[in-house]
């Protein structure tokens, strides 16, 4: 695997880390009534691209090592 390869793996995959960490900490949806609050969250969105994040990040340093 050649160079300019590795490097997109590697800022596609932290890319990809970064926005599934955001979506799963970030409520999704918020309504509050005077002093109560409740907050949505479906969090299974961010599991697959944190997922996804850590396998091209995976591939960026170890794909193509001899």
């Amino acid at each position: 695997m050649n160079k300019q390869v590795k490097t997109v793996l590697l800022v596609v995959g932290l890319g990809l880390l970064g926005y599934g960490i955001y979506t799963l900490v970030a409520p999704e949806a918020s309504v509050s009534i005077g002093e109560f609050s409740v907050e949505a969250q479906d969090n299974t969105n961010a599991y697959i691209t944190i997922a996804l994040g850590i396998a091209a990040v995976a591939l960026g340093f170890l794909g193509g090592k001899k």
